[in-house]
């Protein structure tokens, strides 16, 4: 574990002297400054993780200090330590920059834990905006291409984007409900906060409930502490229930309640608690047609469909796939550290007469494959190696054949090609498992015994 570094200013040696042993016996690296000119060259070079400073020093005072350091690196906390407590010191202090106002004499344990405090936030507000970069940097438009659909869609969601209503994402299995859901919490007035999604696919009641409401502590066996559920962390923010179809009966008055009352209860739990979020739901599921059959509330379905967003699936949008497959080959050449990767003309027909039962997640899945397998820097149809349909046999020759047919087909024609491995037949077609277990059963799909492995 990296050792923290802890700068102190003050003119005091003495003062230096006593938080410096004390932090040291606690494991932190601590570097001492008794002025303003200390405290930059130090700060500057060693760039600590916190710095806790008095306000008057040997060569100026904290107020000049403070944009001195901010100016080097805005992101470190700075902490006020001083005997000069007054309230306009203190909004002076905190307009300035610092992060914490402490008034001298302090209890070393309080201002450990306000020094820990500050290194922890410190921490989250980095990984935040990692994985915003990270977010950035590997997203695709949920835009992309040029079809109708697509540009119908994305009228749609600007239209909606800085609403505070939920919203309901349908489409089938891998079209980019998830990514949709981002682009509208990060172009939305939530942006700022918490994006926390959860795919509520195959997860039991228990499970279910505890990971969106947290639970106290006591509130079953082996809850030894109290547990934050995803309720708290989205709050003032987004939260994405994917798969909202199969949040089971038990749980969904509760989701209900959420949003009509802004209030929700811990597993175990007497009070309520209140939660500010914005939902966005996903499916692939026919909700209305759930409602009717009473395997999903109606209240909760007018609710979470107040603004429907549907993405239709690849094969329906042909024209789309030749622009999604070359901004997914930059992705996969930049993950793959190599340079440019292209498609041939043959490789963008084969894409385009092959149906996707994957949609775009399991067209990204095969052009990964095929760069990796084929080390190729232009790709052709032969590298893709799509099981069931090419270029001189479209879809178009089995005007017959239902989409329920063609998916049925690929379906059997993967479990075939991976000897009736269910997960790597799942992966191959680029949908998760739970997925690919509920449409072997849909179809009535026979699986081959003891060959079969999950």
């Amino acid at each position: 574990m990296v050792q923290k570094k802890i700068l102190i200013v003050d003119d005091e040696p003495a003062i230096r002297f006593g938080i410096r042993n004390y932090l040291e016996a606690q494991g932190y690296d601590v570097r001492e400054a008794a002025g303003c000119q200390g405290a930059v060259e130090i700060f500057r070079s060693s760039r600590p993780d916190v710095a806790v400073l008095d306000y008057l020093l040997l060569d100026g005072n904290v107020i000049d200090l403070l944009p001195r350091l901010k100016e080097i690196d805005p992101s470190i906390p700075l902490v006020i330590l001083t005997a000069h407590g007054t309230i306009d010191l203190a909004v002076r202090g905190i307009k300035a920059g610092a992060e914490y106002f402490l008034t001298k004499p302090v209890e070393l344990a309080a201002l450990l834990v306000i020094l820990e405090r500050a290194i922890e936030n410190q921490r989250n507000r980095q990984k935040q905006l990692a994985e915003k970069s990270r977010w950035a940097r590997q997203s695709v438009d949920p835009f992309l291409g040029t079809s109708a659909a697509m540009r119908h869609l994305a009228e749609d969601a600007r239209r909606v984007v800085t609403s505070e209503i939920p919203v309901l994402i349908q489409g089938e299995t891998g079209t980019g409900k998830g990514v949709l859901a981002r682009w509208l919490h990060e172009n939305g007035p939530r942006s700022e906060e918490a994006f926390v999604d959860l795919n509520c696919a195959g997860l039991s009641r228990e499970f279910l409930e505890t990971e969106l409401f947290g639970h106290s502590k006591g509130a079953f066996t082996g809850a030894v502490m109290a547990k934050l559920g995803l309720l708290d962390l989205a709050h003032g923010g987004t939260l994405f229930l994917d798969e909202i179809g199969d949040v089971g009966p038990e749980v969904q008055p509760k989701l209900l309640k959420v949003l009509e009352e802004k209030r929700f209860r811990r597993v175990g739990d007497v009070r309520d608690r209140r939660v500010d979020i914005r939902l966005i739901a996903a499916t692939h599921q026919d909700l209305a047609g759930m409602v009717g059959r009473n395997q999903f509330r109606a209240d909760l379905y007018y609710r979470i469909n107040a603004i429907p967003l549907f993405i239709p699936a690849l094969r329906e949008r042909v024209e789309d796939i030749g622009h999604f497959a070359r901004h997914l080959m930059e992705g996969t050449a930049r993950d793959q550290g190599r340079g440019e990767i292209a498609l041939s003309a043959e490789a963008v027909k084969a894409l385009e007469a092959y149906p996707w039962p994957g949609n775009i997640r399991e067209l990204g899945n095969v052009l990964a494959r095929a760069s990796l397998l084929s080390g190729r820097s232009v790709l052709t149809a032969g590298d893709l190696r799509l099981n069931a349909f090419t270029t001189a046999d479209p879809p178009s020759a089995h005007p017959k054949l239902s989409l329920r047919d063609v998916e049925r087909q690929q379906i059997e024609a993967a479990l075939h090609d991976e000897d009736g491995h269910v997960d790597r037949a799942a992966k191959g077609l680029g949908i998760p498992k739970s997925t690919l277990y509920q449409k072997i059963k849909q179809y009535g799909i026979t699986l081959r015994g003891s060959r079969t492995k999950s």
